[in-house]
């Protein structure tokens, strides 16, 4: 059986064009968008431009329940915006469920689930009035979506507040009638934008579980997070993303594979940590010593045992520390070592 893509990217751009503090609005043009003022219809970058996404290139499997993972600013949101057509990308193309979001946006938008990262259903109706209102957009009779968004509220726990304004749900709740929502149109794609932001671990964890129902349905699920552990439980696989650019792609075990040995060690100091840096190297055991500002990193095989020699070494250059973190091999630890900063 032949593997298919739901979802195909090819160097993807997003460049915000800033001029007097304000950016530029995006025109679009069959085949493609472009910014005044570039050559040949393209943008020219300049040191104010912000360079969401950068030559993005990305296949989702059909099926697939897939990561982005990186930290805010990423890129994550803006690959999701193209996707659901929201944003118009500089240059680069993108099919969903087979149709280009460019050329194609409304058969898109007719193929696609979307879950905000904020509830943005109408405050003024209830649970019900909102789920006809949204199925109306995509031609479903009120008949055919009040029984749609019975049975979905049924499965997802909100079959008792049917009749509830969403001021009177949990964040939780509100979460999940996003979910109902997404689905109701019966969508080939759902994305999700940091879908359990903000939720207490409780609700988080129930999320979760409806998720994994979803996905089990055969369902193509797109996330974003820069929660490494939602990443780590939930998605087949993980496409790791930091200034618009691809770092990393593959399952979550084989990322976690390639995580540097040992533990990193990270002392935040009070001044620069070059020269922290040059005697911490002196240090037998550790390994990558790197200084980045006032970040001091090194790694060990023998977990935070050299701590008390880093501190002291630091503290021989004349820094005080300030701060002390500890991370064994994982995905954040990969994160760091590709870009030298954290995910969160």
């Amino acid at each position: 059986m032949t593997e298919t893509n739901a979802i195909t990217i090819r160097a993807l751009r997003k460049v915000y064009k800033a001029t007097g503090g304000k950016k530029l609005r995006h025109l679009s043009l069959p085949g493609g968008s472009f910014m005044p003022g570039g050559t040949g219809g393209m943008p020219r970058p300049s040191a104010h431009d912000v360079i969401a996404l950068d030559s993005l290139d990305l296949d989702i499997r059909q099926g697939e329940f897939f990561g982005l993972l990186g930290p805010n600013g990423a890129g994550k949101s803006t690959t999701i915006g193209v996707l659901t057509t929201r944003i118009v990308p500089t240059s680069g193309t993108a099919t969903v469920a087979g149709s280009d979001v460019g050329t194609q946006a409304v058969s898109v938008r007719q193929r696609i689930g979307v879950v905000p990262q904020q509830p943005n259903a109408d405050r003024s109706l209830n649970v019900i009035e909102n789920l006809q209102f949204h199925a109306a957009y995509f031609g479903i009779p009120v008949a055919a979506a009040t029984k749609r968004a019975q049975e979905l509220c049924e499965t997802l726990g909100l079959s008792d507040k049917l009749n509830v304004k969403l001021n009177e749900m949990s964040g939780g709740q509100q979460q999940r009638l996003m979910i109902v929502r997404a689905l109701m149109h019966e969508p080939d794609v759902l994305f999700l934008d940091e879908p359990t932001v903000g939720l207490d671990p409780q609700a988080r964890l129930g999320l979760w579980e409806i998720l994994r129902g979803l996905h089990a349905q055969g369902r193509t699920i797109v996330m974003t997070t820069h929660y490494m552990d939602e990443a780590d439980r939930l998605c087949d696989r993980l496409a790791i993303i930091d200034r618009g650019k691809l770092l990393a792609l593959d399952t979550p075990r084989a990322l976690k594979d390639k995580a540097p040995g040992g533990t990193l060690l990270e002392l935040v100091l009070d001044g620069d940590a070059l020269g922290a840096a040059e005697k911490v190297k002196a240090i037998d055991g550790l390994t990558r010593v790197e200084a980045s500002g006032t970040v001091l990193q090194a790694y060990s095989g023998t977990g935070g045992r050299l701590l008390p020699a880093m501190i002291e070494a630091a503290e021989q250059s004349g820094r005080r520390v300030k701060d002390i973190h500890l991370l064994p091999p994982s995905l954040e630890t990969l994160f760091v070592s590709l870009t030298g900063r954290k995910l969160g």
